[in-house]
């Protein structure tokens, strides 16, 4: 099963449209803490609906618990600073997609375990800065999904 990572998201409707794609897509939801809100959260239960029951998330108390736990085969960042397009991969069901905080992307410590054709770019216009960490998880997972045929 793909693995969807996020480290230290802040944004609770991000979190709940990606708990909503987690579900309809069969991927494992990671969140990585610290969070920048509880689980319990109204705009969290809003925006993922019901689909809570229907998806697998786990937290992490940090990136080294979730690399101990789920020892991904393959692990790729999706950042403004990739080297290549997200649709220049082919990825495995076991792979591992990690996205960062909306407010400030992955940490350097967590951005240096990643050699330059594991960090994979969204293109975009130039002299923009990013997209909504939910539209780019939601961007790069269906692309995912669709080279695995969507088992």
């Amino acid at each position: 099963m793909l693995h969807i990572v996020l480290h230290n998201p802040m944004i609770p409707p991000n979190t709940g449209n990606i708990i909503r794609l987690s579900a309809n897509v069969g991927f494992h939801l990671h969140l990585i803490e610290p969070l920048g809100f509880e689980l319990e959260e109204k705009a969290l239960r809003r925006a993922g609906l019901d689909y809570h029951d229907l998806t697998r998330v786990t937290r992490h108390s940090d990136y080294s618990a979730f690399l101990e736990a789920v020892k991904p085969a393959r692990i790729f960042a999706i950042t403004t600073k990739g080297q290549q397009r997200y649709t220049d991969i082919s990825f495995n069901s076991d792979d591992a997609l990690v996205f960062g905080s909306e407010t400030s992307g992955l940490p350097d410590d967590v951005m240096s375990t990643f050699a330059p054709e594991e960090r994979l770019l969204i293109p975009m216009r130039p002299n923009n800065r990013s997209l909504n960490l939910s539209n780019s998880v939601s961007i790069v997972v269906y692309e995912a999904w669709r080279q695995l045929g969507f088992e």
